[in-house]
């Protein structure tokens, strides 16, 4: 990667995601330098001015940072150049001045040391087998709670309103995790 200066223009490219309401803004520089982070309301957005503008555009429903890409889910009945265009620009005026380290607390090691060893394995697994699919689609997804053999889990990013999170990576999750951890686990996708 090119080193660039606060000045310098951003260097983005768009694409698209499997769901299609979603795209991905892969940029020249950190967005994000540990871990991910996802925005619905301008509360949960609050000191990070990135984030913020871009939840202001009309439209736009979630916002997520993960590493170098910034991923944009938009209500159904918006054009996506506009989204597209209006993006690019909040981008071009906020990465110059954005903190990527905002909102970075503790290592993934570090905060998962306090979870069960059931949920640090399915975690493991998770980590290993499909977030890494996930997040090249512009997602991710998290773990909400693990209690008599559910996994209730909370879709992120472009897979938040994907059509086939409901489906086919969900059924894909639950294989993986029966094969791997408990034959008898059951996956269930909460908002």
């Amino acid at each position: 990667m090119t080193p660039t200066t606060p000045n310098s223009e951003v260097l983005i490219r768009i694409q698209d995601t499997p769901n299609p309401n979603a795209w991905k803004f892969v940029v020249d520089r950190p967005v994000l330098l540990e871990g991910k982070a996802t925005y619905s309301t301008p509360e949960e957005a609050y000191g990070n001015r990135l984030a913020l503008d871009l939840l202001s555009l009309p439209g736009v429903k979630q916002v997520h940072f993960f590493e170098n890409v910034i991923t944009l889910t938009a209500r159904f009945d918006v054009e996506p150049e506009d989204i597209q265009r209006d993006a690019c620009a909040v981008i071009q005026t906020r990465m110059p001045v954005h903190d990527p380290s905002f909102g970075v607390k503790e290592s993934k090691k570090a905060s998962r040391e306090h979870l069960s060893p059931e949920l640090q394995q399915i975690e493991e697994i998770l980590d290993r087998t499909i977030r890494p699919g996930l997040q090249s689609d512009g997602g991710d997804i998290e773990v909400v709670k693990f209690e008599s053999n559910q996994l209730h889990v909370v879709y992120q990013g472009a897979c938040g309103t994907c059509p086939s999170s409901t489906t086919g990576t969900l059924m894909a999750i639950e294989g993986i995790l029966r094969d791997e951890f408990n034959p008898a686990i059951e996956v269930i996708p909460v908002n």
